[in-house]
Order: structure tokens, then C-alpha cells, then sequence
């Protein structure tokens, strides 16, 4: 497996690790639609929510959620469709990005709840 990918895996398993802390349960991970995936759905307090995770070693060239481009929310958002119409799931939805920068100063985690709407 490529470096690039075991960082992304690593800073998924961070972000699970985070959403469990603070109430989160997980009902998927990697969930693929099509040619589309979701890195992690959650649920709280009777929503779902559909994550992407960002992990970098460094801001340098920006913030880590600065990354979910235009494109990949509206992938989410097909996904997310997918997922509540083959789940026959009823509850709202929300779409939150998890950034983390992990490097050897340590880690830091933004959570951004509401990063993007269904509507673009």
C-alpha cells in the first residue's frame, strides 16, 4: 500500500477514534457507492452524518478541509442519496469534514459539523 494511503487510513482511524469519544456511533466506514466513497457514516442524536476525513502533515498549502472541493461534495451528496435510499433511513442528514494535521509536533483534530448542504 502506497505511504499516502496508510497516512489516509491512519488519520481515519483517528477520526472513528474521535467521533466514538464524543458520542458518535459508527455505521459505516469506506462505504462505496458506485465509483463514490464515503470515508466514515455516523449517527447522533438522530442524525446521520457523512464524513470525510482530511489528514496532511502540514498546512502549508492550506487548511486540510480547504480540500473537499466542490466536486467531491457533490460525490457525497449523490452517496449520502444512495445510502438513505438503500438503508430506508428517515432521519435528517448532515455532512461534516474531520481535518486532522498529524505530524511529529503531535496531532489536531477540527471537527467542522455543517461543512457543506445538499443544496450547491
Amino acid at each position: 500500500m502506497a505511504e499516502h494511503n496508510e497516512f489516509g487510513n491512519t488519520g481515519e482511524s483517528i477520526a472513528k477514534e474521535y467521533l466514538e469519544q464524543n458520542g458518535y456511533k459508527i455505521l459505516e466506514a469506506n462505504w462505496h457507492y458506485r465509483h463514490k466513497e464515503v470515508d466514515i457514516i455516523a449517527e447522533k442524536n438522530n442524525i446521520i452524518v457523512f464524513i470525510e476525513v482530511k489528514t496532511r502533515k502540514t498546512t502549508f498549502f492550506g487548511e486540510p478541509e480547504l480540500f473537499v472541493t466542490r466536486e467531491k461534495q457533490k460525490s457525497y451528496i449523490q452517496a449520502a442519496n444512495a445510502y438513505v435510499l438503500q438503508n430506508h433511513r428517515k432521519e435528517e442528514v448532515q455532512f461534516d469534514i474531520i481535518a486532522i494535521v498529524l505530524n511529529s509536533q503531535g496531532k489536531h483534530i477540527k471537527h467542522i459539523k455543517n461543512a457543506f448542504s445538499a443544496i450547491l
